[in-house]
């Protein structure tokens, strides 16, 4: 089969600073200041075309910012990504101009993909319908609910059909209908062979559209495997994370973490 993701070893590194002042010193001098923190570690994973791969785990696990180094809209530290076609990340707000007009966004997202003017003025009345922003498309997007940044960042990266599509909790916000709308259009996707990472924490939405499931848990791969093999195992993690009491969920937290930020030597 032919790949269209490879992750090879990435890893991200942010470094945590306790104050505006420790980041400047950071920046000018050359003591090294802050706080070293390794978001990812390690990853490493294939997908092959047409594969609809879910990435869970509980909060901090590290799922977004893997979705935004496949995506390429933040680089690894180590590590290489190789895909085999164009990749479009949908999540709220993702790559959208605050103080622009949804229109004007629609047009700036698609030329900076490569498309020509004319391109965007025949795909222009198709996104605004998807997105059900008629009545508010020249409107600043600052002035947006979360469900409505979703839909027009929805709406603009299933139109520009890209060969990887990229779903980041964009269905976590916005109404239903919406979201069996767009929940329709990924299903589209998948019959014609695209590859779609699925990042949710809909077990449901998980179990009904992926087949493959990445496990991460504080920037490692816990597991990766088939939906019917991982998601069991994912599930039973689930209900005991949820029955320990807040203490027992930080211990747990902090020694997973803990582990996660160790260096491979």
């Amino acid at each position: 089969m032919e790949k269209s993701i490879i992750v090879n070893d990435v890893s991200k590194k942010y470094k945590l600073y306790s104050s505006t002042s420790e980041r400047i010193k950071d920046l000018v001098l050359p003591k090294s200041y802050g706080e070293e923190f390794w978001a990812l570690k390690d990853i490493d994973f294939e997908a092959e075309k047409g594969d609809v791969i879910g990435f869970v785990g509980i909060n901090g696990s590290g799922k977004s910012t893997l979705s935004n180094i496949i995506a390429g809209i933040v680089p690894e530290t180590t590590g290489t990504v190789q895909l085999n076609g164009q990749a479009s990340l949908i999540a709220v707000a993702s790559g959208l101009k605050a103080d622009l007009t949804g229109r004007d966004n629609i047009e700036l997202k698609c030329l900076m993909l490569g498309f020509s003017k004319k391109e965007i003025k025949k795909m222009e009345s198709d996104i605004i319908e998807f997105a059900e922003l008629e009545k508010f498309i020249d409107q600043p997007v600052k002035s947006y609910s979360s469900g409505m940044k979703s839909r027009l960042g929805f709406a603009i990266s299933v139109t520009i059909d890209p060969d990887i599509l990229i779903i980041d909790e964009a269905l976590s916000v916005g109404d239903k209908a919406f979201a069996e709308k767009s929940l329709s259009k990924m299903k589209e996707f998948k019959d014609r062979g695209k590859t779609m990472i699925f990042v949710s924490h809909s077990i449901a939405q998980m179990k009904e559209f992926c087949e493959k499931i990445l496990w991460l848990e504080f920037g490692r791969v816990k597991d990766f495997g088939s939906v019917e093999e991982i998601m069991p195992k994912y599930q039973e993690f689930l209900s005991s994370y949820k029955k320990m009491s807040k203490e027992e969920k930080k211990q747990y937290r902090r020694d997973a973490s803990k582990r996660s930020q160790l260096v491979r030597n």
